[in-house]
């Protein structure tokens, strides 16, 4: 019965398979091994064309939409003919009759036809699967992300950075500092910023300039950025049609450019970007160590990354060191805080440190680190090649041998000590760094120049609002003194002591022999050595040893060589050895501010001096006569400040007056006698730098032909203190009527023609003097201080109210000026009568002075460079002004006197 079901069950079938659909049961087992072999050739071409698509993508282009179209065809066709394929195989093994009749034809035929049609498809996908192209240039993104770790302590410049970005007046933002202290970081931020945060900037482009600058490289960045054409670019030879393409594309867009590391201007036309302006809303914002290349870039906006303050190289440190090493031991964080401090902010050094000390749990080596950082600091692991390598080249770009030598010499200091341009200036001169010296002046202008170009390259920092001295940042200190040691290979050539038994042990195992330079800072010292054998020693600095009374008579012995003998700030030294005179080598001696109270005749000896600093020396009673004549090469002689020897002042000029190369003298002067000598010496006036006139009882009025004031050419500061009888200062115009005629136009008509180099004036403790209305002859005052004259009830006095109607267009005095300090005046109650433009004025300071109504200010008068206005709060607050405008304008400048404050 079952064979007959069969024969039964055949029937239908065989009609169908002689129907025309029976070819899809009929050629399935071949359909399905054809369909087979169009699988694995369609795997292949999909391998071929994917590995083609990775192998573009790896070059950071695109795959194009119709390739990526067909993967994802292909690997949706394998998974449904993966499925087709295993119910094909499972139909034929149910099949009877060796496989030539279906079980069941509905289902046979369904399988057959489904493999059939994937046959045709598969075929399709094969044909459409020969690209050409498989992949395109991938579309740049806004910015690309720059590796960098996270910054710390940076917040207030990063803010001003930001402020400058949106602010539509500034094009061109230059950030400067010192090597290390983390430009290029902070440059980084920037770009990376935008990865998270909106922008209205088409394209951020970050450019690595570095030294020597390579315009073709610049544009090759820019291109790569812009994705301008291959083909377009290649034919644009030279970069001058380089630039033109570059500027074309541009044009069109809103940019940010990130250029890191400038050393020198760069010609943003010649690379072909456009200049940032209101219109076109681009930015350029670049990285430099020169503050001159700020300028030379036209920056509109000039901000100096800094050093880290304490708390934040702290953290810096902590982060770097890090937390299993500062817990390994109780004395390890006291130790790192010392490791810290001696780093003074500055981020790379930190980091180098802070990484050599990782992992270190011992104390002692802790300790071990501490000395090597004030005696020998490129011994410390890193320092060498990863920190002083990179300061390096910021001295290796110094323009000259010269620039560099004045640089080195700074590191003769002691750390964090602050130094004055002009002696500074001075020692130069000195070493003989400024050559053959005929005109004093001439090389304190180029050494000034010179604190200029070394402050601009963020070697030195200035100091004090004034700016009128500098110091040395304590890693680029430690950076100098292995420079001078040839890079740490004769660390002994230049020795800074902070202690004189260092120099003892120095002298006991031969270290001196090879020292050319040497300076010598112990508060506690009260001895030194008997002798010291020091044959190539140039320059030996001995400072701030106050507990010093006398050097031993044989100390200068064997030091042939030495030029430049600096004993200046030791507050107890009183003595001088006489052998000092056979020290004939010496160009610089300098005994400021000691206690010194004779000076050794032998000093007549000392042919070659050409620079004698003693102002300050306030014990000094005593210089031979006829030793100062005897200094046949003295150029400069500074004796201000030095009141005791005031009764042989007048014999002292007469020796200076004979000397053949003297161009530069300070002096203090305390009589007629002295003065009259003063009046009547062409010689002594063109010399005059410095001028004290002190404690002169007598004079009542003090009076100065206009002759006079044209010859002191080089006066640069005047004071007159306690002179309490001095009524009034006459300047007598000889040639051009008198005193009493010179109404106040006339005087500023005049003015300019004399004290032209005049920008200190100190005035104090002259009761009597009412004004000081001569000053209108200072046009380039910089500082005016005025202290406890009671009498004075105007600092310019107007002479004839008429007159003074006129003087309202001419509002120039004090146009120079940066300081004025006013204290303890009483009845002192203008400044000056109408109110004056103050271009260049920094800070006032008012105390004491409760008279003074009014300031000399109005809408006109500047605030470009005010930075402060100091004075108790009840002065402040019964000053009248002239409206209210005025008023709001300059009372965020207002500061609480530190007495008051206090």
């Amino acid at each position: 019965m079952e064979f007959l079901s069969a024969i039964l069950g055949l029937v239908p079938c065989l009609y169908d398979y002689t129907s025309k659909h029976t070819v899809y049961i009929r050629d399935l087992k071949k359909n399905l091994q054809a369909l087979n072999k169009e699988m694995n050739a369609l795997n292949n071409l999909y391998e071929d064309v994917k590995a083609r698509v990775e192998r573009e993508e790896q070059r950071q282009m695109m795959r194009t939409n119709q390739v990526g179209g067909w993967i994802r065809e292909v690997e949706d066709m394998v998974k449904e003919v993966e499925g087709i394929l295993q119910r094909g195989d499972q139909e034929i093994q149910k099949r009877c009759l060796q496989g030539c009749c279906p079980r069941n034809c509905r289902s046979s035929y369904k399988i057959g036809k489904e493999v059939s049609e994937k046959l045709v498809a598969v075929s399709d996908i094969i044909g459409k699967g020969h690209f050409d192209v498989v992949a395109e240039t991938l579309p740049r993104p806004l910015v690309d992300e720059l590796p960098m770790e996270e910054t710390v302590g940076s917040e207030l410049t990063y803010d001003k950075i930001s402020m400058c970005l949106k602010d539509p007046q500034v094009g061109i933002i230059g950030l400067y500092g010192m090597g290390g202290v983390g430009k290029t970081t902070l440059l980084k931020k920037i770009n990376n910023d935008f990865l998270t945060a909106s922008s209205d900037f088409d394209v951020v482009i970050w450019v690595v300039v570095s030294k020597p600058s390579d315009v073709g490289k610049i544009q090759q960045v820019i291109w790569n950025k812009l994705q301008i054409p291959f083909d377009i670019w290649e034919n644009r030879r030279i970069k001058e049609e380089k630039a033109v393409e570059i500027l074309r594309v541009l044009k069109t867009k809103k940019f940010l450019i990130l250029m890191d590391d400038i050393w020198e201007r760069l010609d943003l036309l010649e690379i072909g970007i456009p200049l940032p302006d209101a219109q076109n809303k681009s930015k350029i914002v670049f990285t430099t160590r020169s503050q001159d290349v700020c300028y030379r870039m036209k920056a509109q906006k000039k901000i100096e990354v800094t050093c880290l303050l304490p708390k934040a190289a702290w953290t810096l440190f902590q982060k770097e060191v890090g937390e299993e090493t500062l817990k390994s031991h109780p004395h390890i964080p006291r130790l790192a805080m010392t490791v810290t401090r001696e780093c003074n902010g500055l981020p790379l050094a930190l980091v180098t440190l802070g990484r050599a000390m990782a992992g270190e749990n011992d104390p002692s080596n802790w300790d071990k680190v501490i000395q090597d950082l004030t005696k020998f600091p490129a011994e410390i692991s890193g320092m060498e090649d990863e920190l002083f390598h990179r300061l390096k080249v910021s001295y290796d770009r110094l323009s000259d041998d010269v620039i560099k030598s004045c640089f080195t010499f700074c590191s003769l200091f002691s750390k964090d000590w602050e130094t004055s341009n002009d002696r500074l200036v001075e020692l130069w001169i000195g070493e003989g760094f400024l050559g053959e010296v005929h005109d004093i002046h001439e090389a304190r202008n180029q050494g000034h120049k010179i604190i200029k170009r070394l402050k601009h390259a963020c070697l030195l920092e200035s100091c004090g609002s004034k700016e009128v001295r500098v110091r040395m940042h304590d890693v680029i200190h430690d950076m100098t003194l292995w420079l001078y040691g040839e890079c740490g290979k004769k660390k002994n050539k230049i020795l800074v002591y902070n202690d004189v038994s260092r120099l003892e042990e120095a002298q006991e195992i031969q270290e001196l022999e090879e020292t050319e330079k040497m300076s010598v800072w112990d508060r506690n010292v009260q001895m030194f050595p008997e002798t010291m054998l020091c044959p190539n020693l140039k320059t030996l600095i001995v400072m701030t040893c106050n507990n010093l009374k006398k050097f031993p008579s044989g100390f200068f012995q064997f030091m042939p060589l030495i030029r430049v003998l600096n004993l200046s700030d030791n507050n107890n030294l009183v003595e001088l050895p006489s052998e000092i005179g056979k020290v004939v080598t010496l160009r610089y001696l300098n005994l400021s501010h000691t206690k010194i109270r004779e000076l050794p005749n032998e000093l007549k000896n000392l042919k070659n001096l050409m620079i004698l600093l003693m102002n300050g020396m306030i014990s000094l009673q005593v210089i031979p006569q006829g030793v100062i004549s005897s200094l046949t090469s003295l150029k400069l002689f500074d004796l201000y400040g030095g009141v005791k020897i005031s009764g042989v002042a007048e014999t002292l000029l007469e020796e200076l007056e004979s000397l053949k190369n003297i161009s530069e003298i300070s002096i203090t002067i305390s009589n007629a006698l002295s003065f009259n000598k003063l009046k009547n010496s062409h010689k002594l006036q063109r010399c005059m730098s410095h001028l004290l006139i002190y404690r002169w009882l007598d004079v009542i009025s003090l009076e100065l032909s206009s002759s006079i004031l044209k010859r002191m050419e080089h006066m640069q500061r005047l004071c007159i203190y306690r002179c309490y009888n001095l009524k009034d200062v006459k300047i007598e115009m000889q040639g051009e009527g008198t005193q009493n005629d010179l109404t106040l136009p006339n005087k500023m008509t005049l003015r300019e023609k004399y004290f032209l180099t005049l920008s200190e004036i100190n005035v104090g403790d002259c009761h009597y003097l009412l004004d000081l209305t001569w000053l209108v002859h200072a046009p380039c005052l910089e500082l005016l201080h005025v202290r406890n004259c009671q009498s004075m009830e105007e600092v310019i006095c107007d002479e004839d109210e008429d007159e003074a109607y006129e003087m309202k267009g001419k509002r120039d005095i004090f146009s120079r000026i940066k300081h004025l300090r006013l204290q303890n005046l009483p009845r002192l109650k203008s400044i000056y009568r109408h109110p004056l433009l103050f271009p260049s004025l920094e800070t006032v300071k008012v105390c004491k002075c409760n008279s003074l109504r009014s300031l000399p200010f109005d809408s006109h008068t500047s605030i470009n460079n005010l930075r402060k206005i100091k004075g108790e709060t009840s002065w402040w607050n019964q000053l009248e002004w002239s409206d209210e405008t005025v008023k709001h304008s300059f009372t965020p400048y207002f500061k609480i006197y530190e007495a008051e404050a206090n």
